[in-house]
């Protein structure tokens, strides 16, 4: 068989190891080329700053598209918000311009695949000449059904590419159900992450958690509220991730007099994050509409039961209603009841393993490397 070339076009790539920024990205790109797939990724500079042309020995490409100061588009989890200023729309033409000119420089190099990761930006960027593969996340399957002119600008898009998946059957749906481009089943896949960081079962003992970007979408304020009606015998509340939303959830910690229970760490590097889920007794991840879910597999894959909502969308393909796991309204009086059900459920720890075990094999590198790989086979009809 040839040698496959595959070109990630995405707004989003770790600028550094440790960084949790498309830390997914890394690991997925990491496990094809371990399978001897050239890899090379194309992603935006971040204030100017190009970067390492190497992480990991992964080949990486930053582009400018912007003066330093404006380079602010990506990384920060707020694309979708900025782009709607006129500045900020100036900013995501010029990174479309820039991923497509890369990305046909890479392609005179010799034949590739593209595989463009969320459809915006990357997608809509991808070389109309070359094969193309369409991950869509999450964020850019909730655009779909928000937005005319997303799903007008989608349409052509989804119709052209060679192969269209999807992390969970809920983008798969809101794929389905925007564009009319079916997703088989063979084309969702979540993305991979680092096992090997997730072999040790919790011993518990540290309280709940939360692990989330802090925008809006994630409602952490719900996790506040519902801990403020818990008893603080249940342990403190720690808050992994940051955003443009922690001051007004670290102010609304101090409103409701949670002030000594709940701690904000912050952004962590991977591998921080599972050494506190691998000490947390429960995770809460009350997320609207995520496109799959990770922080909830990560807390299943070293057996720490997880409440989420019944909105979750992805997510409810990763937390059970019973067992492992509880799904309840997003309401804080529902969510705490939630957690004492599911704190007080003795088999609770032991379905958390048992379903930890099987996301530990979905989730391999080694796995999703070689389901991505048929994908780039199947896109060129070999």
């Amino acid at each position: 068989m040839p040698v496959l070339r595959v070109v990630f076009l995405t707004h989003n790539f770790p600028r550094f190891v440790g960084d949790v920024s498309g830390a997914f990205l890394a690991t997925l790109a990491k496990g094809l080329v371990g399978r001897g797939v050239g890899v090379t990724v194309i992603a935006p500079s971040d204030g100017g700053d190009v970067g390492e042309s190497e992480l990991e020995g992964v080949a990486v490409r930053r582009v400018r598209y912007a003066t330093p100061a404006r380079e602010s588009l990506a990384y920060r989890g707020t694309m979708a918000e900025a782009a709607r200023s006129p500045r900020g729309a100036l900013s995501a033409w010029s990174l479309g311009h820039a991923f497509r000119r890369a990305a046909r420089e890479e392609l005179q190099r010799g034949p590739a695949i593209v595989h463009a990761h969320w459809w915006i930006p990357a997608g809509l960027a991808a070389p109309p000449e070359a094969p193309l593969v369409v991950t869509v996340h999450g964020t850019d399957a909730v655009l779909l059904g928000k937005s005319l002119v997303a799903r007008t600008l989608a349409r052509p898009l989804f119709r052209r590419a060679k192969v269209v998946t999807a992390v969970s059957v809920s983008a798969a749906d809101a794929i389905e159900a925007s564009t009319g481009r079916v997703v088989a089943g063979t084309h969702i896949q979540p993305m991979p992450v680092e096992i090997g960081r997730y072999l040790t079962w919790s011993g518990g003992g540290a309280g709940i958690v939360s692990v989330a970007r802090l925008t809006a979408q994630k409602r952490i304020d719900l996790a506040l509220r519902a801990v403020a009606l818990l008893p603080a015998e249940l342990g403190p509340l720690t808050i992994i991730g940051d955003g443009p939303e922690r001051g007004r959830l670290e102010a609304l910690r101090d409103q409701l007099g949670l002030t000594a229970r709940v701690r904000f760490l912050g952004a962590q590097s991977p591998a921080a994050v599972a050494e506190l889920l691998g000490r947390a007794d429960l995770a809460l991840f009350p997320a609207r509409k995520e496109g799959f879910g990770l922080a909830a597999a990560e807390s299943l894959m070293v057996g720490v039961p997880v409440v989420a909502c019944i909105d979750g969308g992805g997510v409810l393909a990763v937390v059970p209603e019973t067992g492992a796991g509880r799904r309840a309204h997003p309401d804080p009086a529902a969510i705490a009841a939630a957690v004492l059900d599911l704190n007080a459920d003795p088999a609770a720890r032991d379905h958390a393993r048992a379903e930890g075990i099987r996301w530990r094999s979905a989730l391999s590198p080694e796995h999703v490397a070689e389901v991505c790989e048929g994908w780039y086979r199947e896109a060129l009809d070999v």
